[in-house]
């Protein structure tokens, strides 16, 4: 079934008239949403700079803001807006700032105030954007509170919790307003919730309405999932991006993530609906109108985290109405918008069986070409690697993409000019192996892992796919991981704007590829540009905080170009890492370990080790929340763990005989039994349901044993090891 309906009819003024005439037309002096306009295109029509001229740009300025976001345990992933020449942010720590555009001045300033114990963020403290309308600035916030704020002095206006933080829930998208409505999704996809879409009323905060992910009996989609079960109400599916919309269709889009619990699938036969999907409704009542699910039956944390795009192509002489999205598969899904169907094949074809996780029999394959590579190569320790959709149980076996490969939350801007999308990609192989556990609510949920193997490279592309064919018009490819960051933007003058980890801020050729200017901000320049005008002058604008998916250096600036500008670049930061494995200086010696320290919450420090064999070392929480280390063997369970570690809590364990142990944190312990630990002869490793940060130790036959920190995300470890 397909519903349509025209919104903002001329029988009904329109809350906001002026933004939503914004919304609906192309992007110009202002950019009022986290996509520039409805479309989620991020492409602006102002062109004063362009190719002839951007080797001039310089920065106009840069603001730091107070220490707001600043720390390991943020990403900087938010679309500064501006509108009237003021700049309205968002930091990881939820606190709102308001700059003059032109001269990057604080205006105001709202601190947020969120509880530190938050104990429920998958993958760092972020916020991606804000949403403006009715003479007040919209969010989400982590505490799964939605906040809207004066635009004149950043005082709150109204709060409404769509759900409970200890539940599982919370908010990192930025919402989205038109016509009277915030509709804003939830995280929560590794913590078991039942993700929905909810739309507020912009005036009053008021729930209108809700729309579930994961259907309940007698649903749309409920027949996807074991009849007579609950399997359904804690299978995830969050919203992890802003929702595009079509006024003329009278529809709203967005893309949602993996199922839960992420690598088990044996207890949810079925495809699992709406997981890894994008799901179109009717935008003012939320009725089904259709779906296109990605991943059938997900147990690869295949989520689909990118921002859909809407676009008017011309596909086979005929115009059409269109819309994409960058799926963590690596493929590009384009789709007819008005009723879900393929505009470009997609071919339903069959893939590797396993019974045990009650794999689909088919998986839909785009035609075209992947972003990034789909196969994993073989490695020694590990019996088999396979390509995507490979199955795996309780051994562990290596696949690519992994849950962190292809393209994560960055957005994909789409340019009428060339017809091209733009994609970033993360190359990575991970070790997949299923590891059993009881959901327990607000606590992690995702029965198994996925780690990079010690020494795997990480790297990525970024591809300009011709929206026409969904094929490779041009492609980079970058020494980092692109995917969980390196989102662009596309301008009227030719230019493809995108900033990377390593702190450079690109200007490339939207057509060619070829790189025109580049410029060194000091931080991980992770997050996507805007472009603006003030007073006649363009400028372009960026938040550089780093990101803890990407490994990139951490900062709380704020910068924008002009080709007027006087500012020039910084030193660069420390590169992130290019291979999975530790780094730093070896402390010798150190027999006491603090987790959570120095603001980083899935860190060890010291960072790297050397004691002893027979040594005790003492692990003790000084983070804020909970965390556990557990004993993994090449992504088996191993044979102890510290148990869950309060903020205060300590617990030693002897390491008595010489060997390899990898250590991983994670939030919620996994289901494994406490024994006395030892360091073997060959690696253990301690692996974490949602650790960013992990320790290897080894011994040698006569005296040593060694830590190492290795940085992941939300359960998806980037592995550490030293050679002892």
């Amino acid at each position: 079934m397909v519903a349509f309906g025209l919104l903002s009819s001329g029988a009904v003024r329109a809350a906001d008239p002026e933004i939503d005439h914004l919304l609906q037309s192309p992007v110009g002096k202002d950019w009022v949403t986290n996509g520039g306009n409805l479309t989620n295109h991020r492409y602006s029509t102002l062109k004063q700079i362009d190719t002839t001229n951007v080797k001039q740009l310089k920065g106009a300025w840069i603001t730091r803001l107070k220490g707001s976001g600043f720390g390991g345990k943020y990403s900087a992933e938010a679309t500064p807006l501006v509108k009237d020449g003021i700049m309205y942010m968002v930091t990881g720590n939820d606190d709102v700032f308001a700059l003059n555009a032109k001269t990057g001045e604080i205006l105001w300033e709202r601190w947020s105030g969120i509880d530190q114990k938050i104990s429920t963020v998958c993958c760092g403290w972020l916020n991606r954007g804000l949403a403006m309308g009715e003479g007040m600035l919209f969010l989400g916030q982590l505490d799964a509170n939605v906040v809207a704020l004066d635009i004149k002095t950043g005082k709150e206006v109204w709060k409404t919790p769509i759900e409970d933080w200890h539940n599982g829930y919370g908010v990192t998208s930025a919402p989205l307003y038109y016509d009277g409505i915030v509709y804003s999704g939830n995280t929560g996809g590794e913590f078991g919730v039942r993700s929905r879409l909810t739309a507020l009323d912009g005036k009053t905060g008021k729930i209108l309405w809700r729309w579930h992910t994961l259907p309940g009996p007698g649903e749309v989609g409920s027949d996807t999932w074991p009849a007579g079960t609950d399997h359904a109400m804690r299978g995830g599916a969050s919203i992890w991006n802003t929702p595009a919309l079509d006024p003329q269709l009278g529809l709203i889009y967005f893309a949602t993530g993996n199922c839960g619990p992420d690598y088990d699938g044996s207890m949810r036969e079925g495809d699992n609906l709406f997981c890894a999907s994008i799901v179109a409704l009717n935008a003012k009542t939320g009725q089904y109108a259709w779906h296109f699910q990605e991943v059938h039956h997900d147990i690869w944390d295949y989520d689909a985290a990118s921002p859909v795009v809407l676009f008017d192509p011309v596909i086979n002489g005929q115009p059409r109405k269109a819309l994409a999205e960058a799926g963590r598969t690596g493929w590009v899904y384009i789709l007819d918008r008005t009723n879900g169907k393929p505009l470009i094949g997609i071919e339903e074809r069959p893939v590797p069986q396993e019974p045990r996780q009650k794999t689909a029999k088919t998986q839909p394959y785009p035609i075209g070409d992947a972003t990034v590579p789909q196969c994993a190569q073989q490695m020694e320790g590990y019996r088999k690697a396979g390509c995507i959709f490979e199955t795996f149980w309780d051994e562990p076996v290596l696949i690519q993409p992994s849950g962190q490969g292809g393209t994560n939350w960055s957005p994909m801007p789409y340019d009428p000019d060339t017809g091209y999308l733009y994609v970033p990609g993360t190359i990575r192989t991970s070790v997949f192996s299923r590891v059993p556990s009881q959901y327990t609510t607000g606590q992690r949920y995702t029965n198994g892992t996925q780690a990079p193997p010690i020494g795997s490279p990480l790297s990525g592309t970024f591809t300009a796919i011709d929206s026409a064919t969904n094929k490779i018009a041009w492609q980079h490819k970058m020494p980092y991981r692109m995917g969980g960051g390196g989102g662009s933007t596309v301008t009227a003058g030719g230019l493809l704007l995108r900033g990377e980890p390593d702190g450079n801020f690109l200007a490339v050729d939207a057509k060619t590829g070829e790189m025109l200017w580049k410029f060194q901000t000091g931080f991980g320049a992770d997050a996507p540009p805007m472009v603006y005008e003030v007073d006649g002058d363009e400028y372009i604008a960026l938040t550089t905080g780093g990101n803890s998916i990407q490994g990139s250096a951490y900062g709380d600036a704020v910068w924008a170009f002009s080709l007027k500008g006087q500012v020039n670049p910084l030193w660069p930061p420390p590169p992130p890492a290019i291979a999975a494995g530790p780094g730093g200086a070896v402390a010798d010696g150190v027999d006491k370990v603090k987790i959570g320290d120095n603001n980083v919450e899935y860190a060890y420090w010291p960072a790297r080790t050397r004691i002893k064999a027979g040594t005790t070392v003492t692990f003790t929480n000084v983070g804020d929340i909970p965390h556990t280390a557990t004993a993994f063997d090449k992504g088996k369970v191993g044979n102890w763990d510290t148990g869950p570690l309060d903020k205060g809590e300590a617990k030693a364990i002897t390491f008595s005989e010489p060997g390899d142990l990898l250590l991983h944190l994670h939030t919620s312990p996994l289901d494994v039994r406490a024994s006395h630990s030892r360091v073997g002869s060959k690696m253990a490793e301690l692996a974490a349901c949602a650790g960013v940060e992990a320790a290897s130790w080894s011994a040698d036959p006569a005296t040593l044993a060694r830590a190492s920190p290795l940085s992941g995300i939300g359960g998806h470890y980037d592995r550490a090891r030293a050679t002892l």
